[in-house]
């Protein structure tokens, strides 16, 4: 059914009023990932953020003691970029009053006390040293510091990679061509799959419990907000002391039990031998042990929602069900899992996506050491342990593509189960 002509001017009024708070959203989410992506096709290392420039140093070879004794100047010529080179060099030096021309360089002209050097064209990694001499008379009165001290004025043409045009497609290469690169993937995806269904899975049942009757409820809910609200650097570090191979309390006492014969370095082992009805299978340590604190990190959020869901349902339904005589893993997953299956699949989404961006947790524990370097950690390594910004920004292109999917697909696939459901 068409719309009213009203209706059409209230529509477009509201999308005037919306446009400013639009375009500064658009602006803070879409101006770094454009960069991202422009970066991305560029072979661009931290010491190209600065664009080339020419760099001139005075050197004081000789300084005259009389009146008629020479003065000889060095000048050290170097192009700040071993990569781009630095075009329509132009260096001026006022010097002081009393000095006469004795020796040039052929690229250079004094006139008016002013020494101006020209030149076309420094290749990168440029270096020269040139010399020019002059005679001092009577009226050169200038002390040694105050001539070194005196201003060079230089400056220069140079192409900056960054706003260029030039686009290249060897950091994707790099990555892609890297067999290291698809061992990150998939721990990544292990780590954000298994992290984001264990902190889901301890969130349901933290919610189960304290959706009971009892004294002290609220303390408990309370008390188990403490670790998502802690400070991630205290809870990490405070895992990490717990867990230490040589003076760490779990280990400390799984050894004196018996359980282990020596320390596990949880954090630190890539993997442990495991017989397993009589076959060896061999069990990621170090990955483990970050999904788990991973998902006992984060099941606050999801018990809070749950939590919330759960105290919406009807009292009637469970009721009626026991009248019905329905055991609780009945009620469970008759009544109680149909109501919070909206609930769990938008946590699920937004877990996942925060899983996979997630950078701290990880490099707080390990570093991205012993099999547990995920996509963000290798951001980091590639843009800033590595110096690569071009491959660095190639892989958070790649993040944002694949979460870009998995988005898609989530709500591709969502809206219609919702409907059926509904019907």
């Amino acid at each position: 059914m068409p719309r009213s002509p009203l209706a059409r001017k209230e529509a477009g009024l509201a999308y005037a009023l919306l446009l400013p708070a639009l375009a500064v959203v658009l602006s803070i989410v879409l101006l770094p990932v454009l960069a991202n992506f422009w970066i991305s096709f560029k072979a661009v290392e931290l010491s190209d953020l600065r664009p080339p420039k020419p760099i001139v140093k005075l050197q004081l070879r000789q300084w005259p003691k009389n009146h008629g004794d020479p003065l000889v100047i060095r000048y050290s010529l170097r192009n700040s970029s071993q990569k781009l080179p630095v075009n329509n060099i132009l260096s001026r030096q006022k010097l002081p009053a009393g000095m006469l021309v004795q020796e040039l360089d052929s690229r250079c002209v004094f006139s008016n006390n002013e020494l101006r050097c020209e030149f076309d064209h420094w290749p990168a990694g440029y270096r020269e040293k040139i010399q020019n001499v002059f005679i001092t008379d009577d009226t050169f009165t200038t002390s040694k510091k105050t001539f070194k001290q005196s201003n060079i004025e230089i400056s220069g043409e140079a192409e900056n990679i960054l706003t260029s045009f030039q686009f290249t497609l060897k950091n994707y290469i790099k990555i892609f061509t890297n067999p290291e690169f698809f061992f990150v993937l998939k721990t990544t995806f292990l780590y954000t799959l298994l992290g984001t269904l264990g902190s889901l899975f301890l969130g349901l049942f933290a919610a189960q419990l304290l959706n009971q009757h009892f004294a002290g409820r609220g303390f408990l809910r309370g008390l188990f907000l403490f670790p998502y609200v802690s400070p991630v650097i205290a809870v990490a570090f405070t895992w990490v002391l717990l867990l230490d191979p040589f003076s760490g309390t779990l280990n400390t006492m799984l050894v004196k039990t018996g359980f282990l014969s020596e320390p596990l370095n949880l954090f630190g082992q890539r993997s442990v031998m495991l017989n397993l009805f009589g076959f060896e299978v061999q069990f990621p340590l170090a990955l483990s042990t970050v999904i788990a604190f991973e998902s006992w990190r984060y099941f606050p959020l999801a018990f809070l929602f749950i939590l919330a869901r759960l105290q919406s349902i009807p009292n009637e339904l469970y009721e009626a069900a026991k009248m019905d005589g329905a055991s609780p893993m009945q009620q469970f997953r008759f009544i109680t899992l149909p109501q919070i299956t909206g609930i769990l699949s938008v946590m699920f989404l937004l877990r996942f996506i925060w899983t996979f961006n997630k950078f701290d947790d990880i490099f707080l524990l390990t570093g991205g050491n012993a099999g547990t370097r995920t996509l963000t950690v290798d951001v980091y390594e590639q843009g800033f342990a590595l110096a690569d910004l071009g491959a660095g920004s190639a892989v958070a292109v790649i993040i944002f593509a694949l979460l870009s999917l998995f988005m898609i697909l989530y709500f591709r696939f969502l809206p219609q189960g919702e409907e059926e459901s509904n019907a």
